[in-house]
């Protein structure tokens, strides 16, 4: 059985639905936190069970008859998601399952400025240790993320953020399709199995916000202009507008690692692998136009 962790949220469910168009659904388990929230799955015949990685001995149920566990690593903040993501590890290595796959980042490095590639860089080398052949979709910085911030932009016709650098942003589709193949597949297109830590999955092209700003003033049809501002000052005014101060202080962490060049990468992987060209920010950001 195919079991996959998170299935309730953005990458999980997407993963889901592309493992229904290859496998049949009493072939695919997933652990969720609320069973509820995952009816329709059941209904579709896909077996649902409770597990949460901050509970381990949950897991034991929920990985049952596992032969590919495919973890999507916790949405924790600090020191807890590497043992949660560590605690989801073991728990399909003790279920029996003969392929752990982990959705990793392309940035993943126990030196990022970016706090989360730290725990997947950490994740990673858990996984190399379970002595079982392992997957690490080292995945590309999710393009959805520009949400957070170009709502405001087309409100007052400013991107204001602080300096930043390119970023290979990548949607959670092509992803979601990556990781379905890599679930159910032996080899891929590029000439070999997604085996061990994968080339950077990423869209074809980088950008930075003064890209993402042009890219909006075309879709928008009027001008969008990109405004740098000070660290503190952004996050004064991200504070000022309702964010917690350590939410404001941990996305700064994200610009911090973008002008420092982590995120400047692309590689023909995920297209090779999914058999279609990626989608675009332009696509993203049309789909954030049209949703307002």
């Amino acid at each position: 059985m195919l079991i996959v962790t998170g299935a309730t949220g953005r990458l999980g469910t997407l993963i889901v639905d592309r493992l229904l168009e290859r496998v049949p659904a009493d072939g695919i388990g997933v652990s969720v936190r609320d069973v509820r929230k995952a009816a329709e799955l059941a209904e579709r015949g896909v077996r649902v069970r409770a597990g949460d990685f901050t509970e381990p001995d949950s897991l034991k149920h929920a990985f049952e008859g596992a032969e590919r566990v495919l973890v999507v690593s916790a949405a924790i903040r600090g020191a807890g998601a590497l043992a949660a993501n560590s605690a989801a590890i073991d728990a399909a290595r003790e279920a029996g399952a003969q392929r752990i796959l982990y959705t990793s980042h392309q940035a993943a490095s126990p030196t990022s400025l970016f706090p989360p590639q730290q725990v997947h860089a950490a994740t990673e080398e858990h996984l190399k240790r379970q002595g079982l052949p392992y997957t690490a979709l080292r995945n590309g910085f999710y393009a959805s993320t520009l949400r957070f911030y170009v709502g405001a932009a087309l409100e007052t016709g400013t991107l204001a953020v602080p300096q930043d650098g390119p970023v290979s942003w990548t949607a959670h589709e092509d992803l979601a399709e990556a990781a379905a193949v890599a679930l159910t597949e032996a080899a891929v297109p590029v000439g070999g199995a997604l085996e061990g830590i994968t080339p950077p999955l990423t869209a074809t092209h980088t950008l930075d916000f003064a890209d993402v700003a042009e890219i909006l003033s075309r879709i928008a049809g009027r001008t969008i202009t990109r405004v740098v501002m000070d660290d503190e000052e952004w996050i004064s005014a991200a504070v000022a507008g309702g964010m917690p101060r350590p939410v404001a202080e941990f996305s700064l962490t994200m610009f911090a690692a973008s002008r420092n060049g982590e995120f400047n990468t692309t590689d023909p992987t995920l297209g090779a692998t999914i058999g279609h060209p990626t989608k675009t920010v332009h696509q993203e950001l049309e789909a954030v136009v049209r949703s307002r």
